[in-house]
């Protein structure tokens, strides 16, 4: 977790997290858009099932990105760290946030030691998230052209359903749905990915071969 905005009923208005590992990208940008969790909160004495809606996004952090950012177009606050406290809590501002003006991108660090390890992390992850922002402009353009394509999810979008008194979970792109949402929520959407893959993968193959027809 590199940055989080906590709630003041104990759960959390924004999380950034960074994900590491063999073709990560590939599997978890079927993630973007928005998913819908049912629920019967502990606090419900009717027993009525409430809604509630979570919206992911989904970036690849780029090693090398081609773009140049005017220093003028930052915008660069200052902070103290949120911990758990003890020993090592920070007493100094070493937190960074980063906002690019024209996009209205922000990028806000703390897991690093220094103020200046937080800057140079901000600067890479704001970087690649400019980038990407220019990129998925391109992408809509060219996505408006292909209506069956899954990969990229639209963020307002509704994705999935996850139904906890049932125990399902539903993905509406390719009409999915397993019992199996304690698995799921442990972390186990090889399911799920693998059948986004499969249909992602099917509907190319069809573009293309009405191409060359």
């Amino acid at each position: 977790m590199v940055d989080s905005e906590p709630t003041e009923v104990g759960g959390y208005k924004r999380v950034a997290i960074m994900i590491t590992g063999d073709k990560v990208y590939s599997k978890l940008k079927y993630e973007n858009g928005a998913h819908r969790v049912q629920r019967i909160p502990v606090t419900e004495s009717q027993g009525r099932v409430h809604t509630s809606t979570a919206t992911v996004a989904v970036m690849p952090e780029y090693e090398q990105v081609d773009i140049d950012i005017d220093p003028k177009d930052i915008r660069v606050d200052v902070y103290r760290s949120s911990g758990a406290g003890g020993q090592h809590i920070n007493k100094t501002s070493s937190a960074v946030r980063m906002t690019h003006l024209p996009t209205g991108i922000v990028v806000a660090m703390q897991d690093q030691r220094s103020q200046q390890q937080n800057r140079e992390k901000a600067m890479q992850i704001l970087k690649s998230r400019v980038y990407d922002y220019y990129e998925s402009q391109n992408r809509d353009k060219y996505d408006a052209k292909r209506k069956n394509a899954v990969g990229t999810g639209d963020r307002s979008e509704r994705i999935r359903t996850y139904n906890y008194p049932q125990n399902r979970v539903t993905d509406h792109r390719i009409g999915l749905t397993i019992n199996k949402l304690d698995r799921v929520m442990n972390g186990e959407l090889e399911e799920i990915i693998d059948a986004l893959i499969l249909y992602n993968q099917t509907k190319q193959l069809e573009e293309l071969a009405d191409q060359n027809a």
